[in-house]
């Protein structure tokens, strides 16, 4: 018999990691950096949701979403900078930083 585990977990990273891009970009426009104890605050209640979950599969689904938002505070600090060379669009309603 096969074992999917493996493939699914891949499968379901590849999807978040797709998904977090564009909500770090739309997060850093409206709301700018600031927003990171949001990732912190998920990212942390995922990773324990992980650690009680007994099946293995859900368990690691879990722990990398967790892991993924964590990862997101990371580039939500990459993304303000990214705006700051003009990369990206500021958002015009909100004053520039320093």
């Amino acid at each position: 018999m096969l074992n999917w585990s493996g493939i699914l977990i891949g499968l379901t990273s590849f999807i978040v990691i797709g998904v977090f891009h564009p909500v770090v970009i739309k997060c850093e426009y409206y709301f700018s950096d600031r927003v990171w104890p949001v990732f912190l605050a998920g990212g942390l209640a995922f990773c324990a949701a992980s650690l009680f979950v007994e099946r293995p599969l859900l368990s690691s689904v879990l722990g990398v979403v967790g892991f993924s938002l964590l990862w997101s505070i990371r580039e939500l600090k990459q993304q303000t900078r990214r705006v700051e060379k003009g990369w990206f669009p500021r958002n015009p309603k909100r004053a520039p930083k320093g």
